[in-house]
């Protein structure tokens, strides 16, 4: 697949998600301090699901009408880079054919797909 990594993510799941031989871009080495404007845009535009932290991504899909590919929004009560790979490889391995185009919430115990 197709990602885009948020700054607010890390390079940590940038450089995790490689070695599982996916298309990353990532934020935090490659363009650090974009916009959020930006970034929703540059995934759009180049077919990549964006993997976040930050929940304005939310308001710029639901409120301000932006299109996306796929945004992953990683709600986690342990922030650490290996929870965050931990959780995004459970997502993964269970539905990575189902997050294309999909607003995706996700937190330790809980997948939601939000409409």
């Amino acid at each position: 697949m197709r990602f885009i990594v948020d700054e607010c993510t890390g390079p940590y799941v940038a450089k995790w998600l490689r070695k599982q031989n996916h298309d990353v871009f990532s934020v935090f080495d490659d363009d650090r301090g974009s916009t959020d404007d930006d970034i929703i845009k540059k995934a759009y535009n180049e077919n990549r699901v964006l993997i976040t932290n930050d929940k304005d991504f939310g308001e710029k899909v639901y409120r301000e009408k932006y299109p996306h590919k796929g945004i992953i929004l990683l709600r986690l009560d342990n922030n650490k880079w290996k929870n965050r790979i931990e959780v995004l490889k459970k997502l993964l391995d269970n539905y990575q054919q189902d997050i294309s185009n999909k607003f995706v919430v996700v937190t330790e115990k809980r997948i939601r797909f939000a409409v």
